[in-house]
């Protein structure tokens, strides 16, 4: 009852609270409300909200995802790569901005909590893998670039179209560059100063917040709205945001259900690998199924108090285990700190300007952007190197549908590894002068006359026994003269019914043709499906060695001692 209570309720771990760990996580959860306050409202508007429901999303997210998640220190809240993707999917649906957009977006909050719980109840956090690092790389610096960009008409002050083609809006700003709001842009430098500036030379103070102070203190004095034309975030609604069940549009949930599970994979792919990078550095042990239970809980009780989809946030996280974070509490505490801004300090945020906003998104994206990790997987393997090119690419093109981008880099990563599951290595196999077996081909080792020794590296299954069977058929073709062929089997790790098969006719046919076919280091795997087809016993038992070397060693006993037409014998009894 104990484990079962505790897996419903896995807060529990954190008690009982000693006043150190109280202490220092109250002293992060603040130190996080700093950051995240500001964010999330840059956020809100990225994602296409008006800026205050930022905080909504900042509210009870940040603490249901704490509670219910695995990671004591993962800071959950709105992101700037979920916002991106939330715009992107409902802005075909209604204007940005608008009350249905909105309500769109709530609803898409409970879509993908609904998804993502799903996965974690039912413990398929593994599908995340079908996002592969590369493709993600690629498609977070599409998103970045695309990201910052869509902010330069908030920092110059003029209006961008929202068109199918996002280049296209880009380029319509870029023609207005003459039309400039100079007060607007030396706001926006501004708070883009002062952040850098804290960031290079005073890391550990909250830079976003003392440059949205700072600006907002002189939006007021000077009357940047009323004298100068500026647009700030303007009236923001006191107090907490009513509980009520999201407006469903149903004709939309199928639309809308595949950019619930792209947004779904691709936060939880954040969340649970800052999550374990945490994990790495505090020893600590996360579950990417519960994981995606909190996750999950987070966007669907966020949906009820108007919340559009959150994420984990790396560099929340980050804050929150360098201010000392040691338990989930620092997020609790976290929460209320924007519960009392909520409350008490939302008068202060009306002149807050807009391009402060976008300031502190380009600066938060920035750092998403990196090139190297896309250099460094096309030299680790050059398929990945082309998913993650083509990812961007595709991301950048497909803009502002993001969801089609990172659909197109998911498949084409899949297609090329089912590309190299279809043709893996063989090697044919030759003696080293140091008396190992190494790649005949690469070495230019001389064939022999007695055995045709060939690895395969990889599987053996229905997609590449043709590929299999050529392979084995080249080798005893391209050495006619040795009546043994011996396949070293260290790297086949599964063989299905098709590749069980291949073998069978395989065996047959080279014997009809007077060569051997021996097996050597195949795995326990392997061999108990030989053994359950009963292909094991026709091939027979003598056929089949622990190693290479003992199989080599059989074969050239057995060629010299026995004249020619015993040696071709099948070595079954």
């Amino acid at each position: 009852m104990n484990t079962f209570v505790r897996s419903m309720l896995p807060f529990l771990r954190w008690f009982p609270l000693r006043a150190d760990t109280l202490r220092a996580d109250f002293i992060a959860g603040l130190t996080v409300a700093l950051v995240l306050v500001p964010q999330s409202m840059a956020y809100a508007q990225l994602a296409g909200l008006p800026a205050y429901y930022g905080l909504y999303a900042a509210f009870l997210p940040v603490m249901v995802a704490a509670l219910w998640g695995s990671s004591n220190q993962l800071g959950t809240g709105p992101v700037a790569v979920v916002s991106l993707l939330t715009a992107s999917s409902l802005a075909p649906f209604a204007e940005i901005g608008s009350e249905q957009f909105v309500a769109l977006a709530i609803m898409l909050a409970l879509l993908v909590g609904m998804v993502q719980l799903t996965l974690g109840v039912f413990k398929l956090g593994v599908v995340v893998n079908f996002l592969s690092h590369p493709v993600i790389v690629g498609f977070t610096n599409a998103a970045a670039m695309i990201i910052g960009l869509s902010q330069v008409n908030k920092l110059i002050g003029v209006p961008m179209g929202r068109s199918e083609h996002f280049i296209q809006d880009i380029w319509g700003v870029a023609q207005q560059i003459g039309e400039t709001h100079l007060p607007t842009l030396a706001m926006g430098i501004t708070g883009i100063a002062i952040i850098w500036g804290i960031r290079r030379f005073a890391p550990k103070l909250p830079g976003v917040l003392i440059a949205v102070t700072f600006t907002t203190t002189v939006s007021w004095a000077i009357g940047f709205v009323t004298e100068l034309g500026g647009q700030v975030v303007g009236q923001v609604p006191e107090g907490l945001p009513s509980f009520s069940l999201p407006s469903i549009n149903i004709e939309l949930i199928g639309t809308l259900l595949t950019s619930a599970i792209v947004i779904s994979l691709v936060g939880f792919m954040e969340a649970i690998s800052i999550a374990k990078a945490i994990a790495a550095k505090t020893k600590e042990k996360v579950d990417p199924n519960q994981e995606l239970i909190g996750q999950g809980l987070s966007n669907i009780i966020g949906s009820f108090t108007h919340a559009f989809p959150v994420s984990g946030s790396f560099s929340r996280s980050a804050v929150n285990i360098n201010a000392g974070a040691k338990t989930g509490m620092s997020s609790v505490f976290t929460g209320i700190f924007v519960l009392l801004t909520l409350l008490l300090l939302t008068p202060l945020l009306y002149h807050l300007p807009q391009a402060v906003l976008a300031a502190v998104i380009i600066m938060a994206v920035i750092g998403l952007i990196n090139f190297k990790a896309v250099a460094h997987a096309w030299h680790a393997n050059r398929h990945d190197g082309i998913a993650s090119v083509v990812t961007f690419i595709a991301t950048l093109a497909a803009a502002p549908h993001l969801d089609k981008g990172i659909m197109v880099g998911a498949i084409l990563a899949i297609v090329l590894y089912l590309y190299r599951t279809m043709t893996p290595r063989v090697a044919i196999l030759g003696r080293f002068h140091d008396g190992t077996l190494r790649d005949a081909k690469v070495h230019s080792l001389p064939a022999s006359d007695v055995v045709t020794a060939v690895r395969f590296d990889g599987r053996l299954y229905f997609a590449n026994v043709s590929y299999f069977e050529d392979a084995i058929l080249e080798a005893v073709a391209s050495n006619p003269e040795a009546p043994y062929l011996l396949v070293v089997g260290d790297a086949i790790n599964e063989v299905d019914a098709s590749g069980e098969e291949v073998i069978h006719h395989l065996v047959e046919r080279l014997n009809s043709i007077g060569v051997v076919m021996l097996f050597s280091g195949l795995k326990k795997q392997v061999l108990d499906v030989m053994h359950a087809t009963g292909l094991h016993s026709i091939i027979g038992e003598r056929r089949f060695f622990p190693t290479a070397e003992l199989a080599l060693t059989m074969i050239h006993d057995r060629a010299e001692n026995r004249d020619d037409d015993d040696a071709l014998k099948p070595l079954a009894d």
